[in-house]
């Protein structure tokens, strides 16, 4: 059996994971799979790492092109993140053929389109399993056992830390800093977690997952989003009273020849499957014509999860590699549809304003939404302070454009204190 040789470049957590994982199975892979993995190389920026783990000088490179350089080394694995030098290290390995597994969903988002067409010129193998969801099995599932479907719907919590903090709001009442701080205590969040509070990191992933199941290229920058930061507790307990959970979504719809694609905050029926996903748990929900709703749930981040798909995607082009064939399924994206507008979403909205409490107040706000063409299918007054009042309403389907024009002139008149907050609601 041939010893398929593997450089990695990065071994934070995700690449110990990986180490630990090839170190333990390595036995079980030969005789369940076929094959029989061997890391030969390895570079990190901490080489006292390397060398606590238990790798030798000779195994021990100092930058990742004397591991591409490399004649022996069949498989380059890309654990570094970021999309710096990441992007260079995974272009450069195609080029200089070698097959490459990544986990890094940032330049799969933004670069996916130049590491496509360097795998394909040069007939490498290009694994990206763990650049979504972790160790969710739903790159290859959208790529193999769905294809025959045209899909019409991907919705996905993939962002651990917020699905943490917004569990934690909603439970438990906690405040937004509150839970953020929570969060990073138990190691959930970063010290900066700007990229997964804000939606940046549910952005890369969703626009992966939509050029997949849409065949169409989507970037990151395609993908209109707002993070959890304004969500408060009041909001929790209006949307529970009105039978809803907010979870922060990845949304992505194939609607009238195109693509809408986007990241907020969302108000979901608690009867729907994804409002019981909870925790540091992911889940992603497919919808296609013919198999119907389909779900993805587990664990989305971390190192065992994170490497378990690496390591699948390893072990894919380590068969090939040993069976001698080329299998290079590659960029999947044969079509150019555009993108809709998030000014032209309909759907329904909740609205949380605070307004000054005297006669008139709920007339006035009232008819402005009416002026623009929003319909008001529910609304709850509650005394919020003393002469204040705060206002709830909930809109029957409505585009957003318009909603955007009546809060805005809401927000110039007089009795309006506060635009508190807007949520959009999928009913799907």
């Amino acid at each position: 059996m041939r010893t398929v040789s593997i450089g990695l470049v990065g071994c934070g957590t995700v690449g110990g994971g990986v180490v630990d994982i090839i170190r333990k199975h390595r036995e079980d892979f030969r005789r369940r799979c076929g094959v029989d993995l061997e890391i030969a190389k390895v570079t990190s920026r901490t080489t006292s790492k390397l060398k606590a783990a238990g790798f030798s000088d000779e195994q021990i490179v100092g930058s990742y092109q004397e591991i591409i350089e490399d004649p022996d080394i069949d498989i380059v694995v890309e654990l570094i993140g970021g999309n710096d030098v990441a992007v260079d290290v995974i272009c450069d390995a195609l080029k200089g053929d070698k097959h490459v597994v990544t986990a890094n969903k940032a330049v799969m988002a933004s670069h996916g389109k130049e590491v496509f067409e360097a795998a394909e010129e040069h007939g490498m193998q290009l694994g990206f399993e763990a650049s979504v969801g972790g160790g969710i099995p739903i790159i290859a599932p959208l790529k193999h056992a769905l294809v025959s479907n045209e899909i019409s719907d991907v919705l996905g919590i993939v962002n651990g830390t917020t699905n943490y903090m917004l569990t934690r709001m909603s439970e438990d009442g906690l405040e937004y800093e509150t839970a953020l701080k929570e969060a990073q205590e138990k190691g959930f969040a970063e010290a900066d977690p700007t990229a997964d509070v804000e939606g940046a990191d549910a952005a890369a992933k969703i626009a992966i997952l939509a050029s997949i199941a849409f065949n169409s290229r989507v970037t990151i920058d395609d993908v209109p989003t707002e993070g959890i930061s304004h969500i408060t507790p009041a909001d929790f307990r209006y949307a529970s009273d009105m039978g809803y959970v907010i979870k922060l979504l990845a949304i992505a719809h194939r609607t009238d020849g195109a693509i809408d694609v986007r990241v907020h905050p969302t108000m979901i029926p608690k009867t729907h499957q994804m409002a019981s996903v909870d925790g540091v748990y992911n889940a992603i929900y497919v919808t296609g014509d013919a198999v119907g709703d389909t779900m993805f749930f587990g664990e989305g981040a971390g190192a065992g999860p994170a490497a378990s798909a690496v390591v699948g995607d390893i072990i894919e082009i380590a068969r090939h590699i040993t069976d001698g064939c080329v299998h290079t399924l590659g960029c999947t994206c044969t079509e150019e549809l555009p993108l809709r507008p998030i000014e032209e979403l309909v759907c329904k909205y909740y609205i949380r304003m605070t307004v000054t409490d005297r006669p008139g107040a709920l007339s006035e706000t009232s008819r402005i939404f009416g002026e623009n063409d929003v319909s008001i299918s529910r609304m709850i007054q509650q005394r919020a302070f003393e002469e204040e009042a705060e206002l709830i309403y909930v809109t029957h389907a409505a585009k957003e454009a318009d909603i955007r024009t009546a809060l805005h002139q809401l927000s110039q008149l007089d009795i309006v204190k506060e635009i508190g907050n807007l949520i959009r609601i999928e009913e799907h």
